[in-house]
């Protein structure tokens, strides 16, 4: 847990449907704040799985409840949780190991939009990646923009957060991974290549892309086609594009 962004940003989850997912996710919840006065729709049924669940309920005034908000959009209930629990990349190995499935892991190089990140989450976990791995320098952590974003995604995905990403790429290696980079430049287009396997897939940073040396390490490299006169995707489209171009090969390896 050190090298954290500060707890403040990694300690509060908001909003009514990020707030019921956690809920049901049977995660720790320290304690939810609620807006006086807001007892209708969804707010009910959080603060009933919260009375099960025995969770302290906080009332506050609008304008208390907006000054505890880290986003606009926090809709009358904010839960107050424990700094996010990141894993080890021997977790997520053991969680496809465990549904007996080639792992499917996925390598963020430096996201540094929350945005982007949780909507990576959000696409990943309804692809069925078995976890992601983002470091700890230069790049986003998961906080409660992310959260938000992944539309509490975060709650059932394994993300390992690490010091160097070239050296966790050499242990999925050795854990038998092939490593997949997405790349420009390349000549390979993704639907071309095979995605099947035990497999881990790279995603660079929102303008810069893969680093060189992350590059250098993965075993190939693939781009997706560019028609119009913008030559890049936003990272949670490329990232979504690949990684359901995986899985539609990986399903169709089973048949």
């Amino acid at each position: 847990m050190k090298n954290q962004t500060p707890k403040q940003y990694e300690d509060q989850v908001e909003g009514r449907n990020s707030v019921l997912e956690l809920l049901e996710s049977g995660k720790d919840i320290n304690k939810i704040y609620i807006t006086r006065g807001e007892k209708h729709g969804s707010i009910n049924k959080i603060i009933a799985k919260a009375r099960e669940r025995k969770i302290i309920i906080v009332e506050k005034d609008k304008r208390q409840i907006q000054e505890i908000a880290q986003t606009e959009n926090y809709q009358g209930v904010i839960a107050i949780v424990p700094p996010f629990e990141y894993c080890e990349i021997e977790d997520i190995l053991e969680e496809a190991k465990s549904k007996n499935e080639d792992p499917f892991v996925l390598i963020l190089d430096g996201i540094e939009d929350p945005h982007n990140l949780g909507s990576i989450i959000r696409t990943a976990e309804t692809a069925g990646v078995h976890g992601i791995i983002i470091p700890k320098r230069r790049a986003v952590a998961v906080n409660s923009t992310v959260n938000k974003t992944s539309a509490g995604a975060v709650e059932h995905m394994k993300i390992a957060r690490v010091n160097n990403i070239s050296e966790s790429i050499n242990k999925l290696k050795e854990a038998g991974l092939w490593i997949c980079g997405t790349d420009i430049n390349t000549k390979t287009y993704y639907y071309d290549q095979d995605l099947t396997g035990p497999i881990g897939i790279v995603i660079g940073n929102e303008g810069q892309g893969i680093s060189e040396k992350v590059k250098k390490n993965c075993d190939f490299l693939v781009k997706i086609p560019m028609k119009g006169k913008v030559t890049s995707l936003n990272a949670s489209v490329s990232t979504g594009i690949i990684i359901y171009e995986a899985l539609k090969q990986r399903e169709n390896n089973k048949k």
